[in-house]
């Protein structure tokens, strides 16, 4: 199988985890190579991962709860900071989404992204999700990117980039993204650090002295 095409099934197959809701944590087989691990090198604490995966089910349930089924909205937590993402009918629905999800413990901000527009089709949503797919595939076979670093959401073309990275790692990324097929827009939500944070990330753990 040549590069290309192996590149285009681990697009589709990312495309196909994320439109089933499954996670990237578990190992999957892609051309002969495994890809695993992804939650446990994730620049987040494990205690962030787990606060912002809370963020998001008690924001949508409160989405849910206060706005019903008339919007489309994707809530996206990354180390508190939260992303919504979607359509919505009027102005104050927008503005009532995120007074809700503000209202969750332990949210630090939010940026508001919801378009009031109709609510998307399926088709747009499948489309979107096979965007994202391309992303990540493109930031895996990226050689000096460590695509783990980066959380991606596409809504209407529009590719948000979340994640912890230094300037270099932002630009490379932002680069490639600009490339990939399907996108419309690249907006960055990177919280930014140094290349020696970076070094100190990587250091391996070692465990005290036996005793």
């Amino acid at each position: 199988m040549s590069r290309a095409a192996r590149r285009h099934a681990l697009a589709v197959l990312l495309a196909l985890l994320a439109g089933f809701g499954l996670s990237a944590c578990a190992p999957l087989l892609v051309g002969g190579a495994v890809v695993t691990g992804m939650s446990a090198s994730d620049r987040r604490t494990t205690g962030a991962q787990l606060e912002d995966e809370r963020i998001e089910t008690r924001g949508a349930a409160r989405i849910r709860e206060h706005l019903g089924e008339r919007v489309h909205i994707n809530v996206t937590s990354y180390n508190r900071q939260v992303l919504l993402t979607g359509e919505v009918p009027s102005e104050q629905d927008k503005q009532l989404a995120e007074q809700v999800v503000a209202r969750v413990e332990n949210v630090r901000a939010i940026i508001n992204e919801l378009g009031v527009v109709g609510v998307s089709t399926l088709g747009q949503r499948s489309s979107d999700t096979l965007v994202t797919g391309r992303v990540k595939a493109n930031l895996i076979d990226t050689r000096d990117l460590n695509s783990n670093a980066f959380k991606i959401v596409t809504e209407r073309g529009i590719v948000y980039l979340l994640g912890r990275v230094t300037a270099r790692e932002a630009d490379r990324a932002t680069d490639i993204v600009r490339r990939t097929s399907g996108v419309q827009k690249v907006v960055r939500l990177f919280e930014t650090i140094t290349e020696e944070d970076l070094l100190d990330m990587q250091q391996p753990v070692t465990s005290g002295p036996a005793r």
